[in-house]
Parts: C-alpha cells; structure tokens; sequence
C-alpha cells in the first residue's frame, strides 16, 4: 500500500507504511520494550532473543507482506504484524513452539529466577490461559512505544492492515489484545467495530503488577462493514 503521513498541531507527524526488512531488529527491539504490558520485558523474562523469536519471527520472515509499521522522525514507533495465512502460521508456529521450548530448556540452568518463573508458567498455566481464537480467519496484534499511543496512530496502523484485507476479500478478522483497568483496550476496539468474543485472566503478571490483567479476543466482520478510513479525522 502507498504510504500515508499524518500531520497534527500537537505532535510530530508519523508515517504508516508496509514493513521492509530492514525494520526486522527494529521490530524486534520494540516488541522487547513492550512485551511487559506496554514496558520492556526485561523483569518478567531476560533472553529477549527468544522473546523476540517467538512473536515476531513468523510475521517478518514468512508473511511480510501482511505486515505494517508506524514511523516517526525516521524511527520505528509501533508495528501491527498480520497475518492471513493462517494455517500457515498455526504450522509454523506449532514447529517453531518445539524449537523453541528446547532452546529455553539449555539455557534454563543460567536463567535468573525470574526467567525461570516465566518459563514454569508458560509450562503449567500458559497454553491454559489464552482465550479460544478462530481458526481460519485473519489476525493481527499492534505495539506501539509509550511516545507513539495515540488514538491517531492505533486508528492509522489498524485503517492500512484492515484495507489490506477488505482488498483481498477476507471476511473476518481478529486479534488478541492485553487489557486490565487503567488500559481497556476492549472499547478503543469496539470503536473500531470489532465485538469481544471471550477473555481469559493471565497470571503471569500477578508478582509484578496489582491489578487484574486479562487477554481478550477481540474480532470484525469485514463483510457487514467498511474497514476504516485513513483520512477520517480522530483525536491525537
């Protein structure tokens, strides 16, 4: 898609445009500053080389071209990572799940404790604690950092994956995002016209973090409604 620039009084102008590979470690790097509820990972888990791996990789290496990144002053301030080959990526990361068990298994022994709480809990509780998805629809997750969440930049990146799919007739979208009470991300969604279709407590974080944290399953009928519109005008 070509590239859209955003221009306001109050902030600095971004840019939305299809991923390149040249953003792969900025992608990386940003998905690790964010992985622990919109902050770095680095207190919940340390090897953010496997972090990185295990929710980036599929995306920049396989389907690129389902993928968008939001620029400011040059830089990468957030990413949406689809996906709409999703049997494709249910293979993938069936494979890529093993692969990766085995590389946190060697490394277990010079993890800190709290690394290897984390891999303990992905262990017993994980697969346990994510919401029931649907299989053979399209989907998305988004990560901005701290400076770049905006309702202008969420509307903007999640207008170009959405007019991205509605081109290529896809029916129905989901995503999965992390809410708790001082981030409902569930109706900054439900603007968007999507509906919750189930959510699941997560406790990875209770030992970190006060308040309840859950992951919502959040999905859109691309068939009843148009996706959003780039130019419509929103609050920064």
């Amino acid at each position: 898609m070509p590239p859209f620039v955003s221009q306001t009084d109050h902030h600095p102008p971004f840019l939305i445009r299809s991923y390149r590979p040249a953003d792969r470690e900025a992608v990386r790097e940003l998905c690790c500053e964010t992985g622990f509820l919109g902050e770095p990972i680095d207190p919940v888990y340390e090897d953010r080389h496997l972090f990185a791996d295990f929710l980036t990789t599929y995306y920049t290496d396989h389907e690129p071209e389902s993928c968008f990144v939001l620029e400011i002053d040059g830089e990468i301030g957030g990413y949406l990572l689809g996906s709409r080959r999703p049997l494709q990526n249910q293979l993938y990361s069936f494979t890529q799940n093993i692969i990766l068990f085995f590389r946190a298994l060697l490394r277990y022994p010079r993890y800190q404790g709290r690394s290897r709480r984390f891999i303990r809990w992905l262990l017993m509780y994980g697969w346990r604690e994510v919401p029931a998805a649907p299989r053979r629809v399209p989907h998305f997750h988004v990560n901005l950092l701290p400076d770049a969440r905006r309702v202008s930049t969420t509307r903007a990146l999640m207008s170009a994956y959405l007019s991205y799919l509605y081109q290529r007739g896809d029916k129905r979208v989901y995503g999965q995002i992390v809410t708790f009470e001082s981030r409902r991300g569930e109706k900054m969604f439900e603007r968007y016209g999507f509906k919750v279709l189930n959510r699941a407590e997560i406790t990875k974080y209770k030992a970190f973090f006060p308040q309840s944290v859950y992951l919502s399953t959040v999905i859109k009928n691309l068939e009843t409604a148009e996706p959003l519109s780039v130019t419509s005008r929103s609050r920064s």
